[in-house]
C-alpha cells in the first residue's frame, strides 16, 4: 500500500471538507456545516493512524529526505515545521471546538471556531503540498 499517497488524499479530502463546512455555515445550514466538520475529524483521525501506523511500523521512523534542490529546501523545512507544529496544536483545538458545539456552547465554539478552521485548513494543504514535495514534484 502507498501510505504516502493514502495521507495526502485523506489530507486532501479533509481540506475538502473543512471548506465545504465553511460554505455551509455561512449559507446557515447547520446540518450541513456539522455533518463537513465531523467527517472532517473523522479523515483527520483515520490520516493520523495511518500516517503513525506507516512512521512506526512500516519505516521505522525513517525520514524522508528533501529530494529537491538545495536552493528550495529552506522553504521546504520552513513548511514542514510549521505542518508539524500546528498539526499537534489542531488536536486540542478540534476537540475543543467539537465539544463546544456538541454541547450546544455555540458563542463559545464559533469564537474558537475562528482560530481552529484556518489552522487546521493550513494543516490539510500543508499535508498535500508535502506529499507533492517528495513524492511527485521532486521524487527520486
Amino acid at each position: 500500500m502507498n501510505f504516502p499517497l493514502l495521507n495526502a488524499c485523506l489530507n486532501g479530502s479533509a481540506a475538502v471538507l473543512l471548506l465545504a463546512g465553511l460554505v455551509f455555515i455561512l449559507r446557515g445550514n447547520r446540518r450541513a456545516h456539522q455533518m463537513c466538520m465531523v467527517s472532517a475529524f473523522l479523515v483527520s483521525c483515520v490520516f493520523l493512524a495511518s500516517y503513525l501506523y506507516h512512521k512506526l511500523v512500516i519505516v521505522r521512523g525513517v525520514n524522508t529526505p528533501f529530494p529537491g534542490p538545495a536552493n528550495w529546501k529552506p522553504y521546504y523545512l520552513a513548511m514542514l515545521v510549521s505542518h508539524i507544529l500546528l498539526a499537534i496544536a489542531i488536536v486540542p483545538l478540534a476537540l475543543r471546538t467539537l465539544w463546544l458545539a456538541r454541547k450546544g456552547d455555540f458563542v463559545r465554539h464559533r469564537s474558537l471556531a475562528r482560530w481552529t478552521w484556518p489552522l487546521w485548513m493550513y494543516v490539510s494543504v500543508t499535508g498535500v503540498l508535502v506529499y507533492l514535495c517528495l513524492y511527485v514534484i521532486w521524487h527520486p
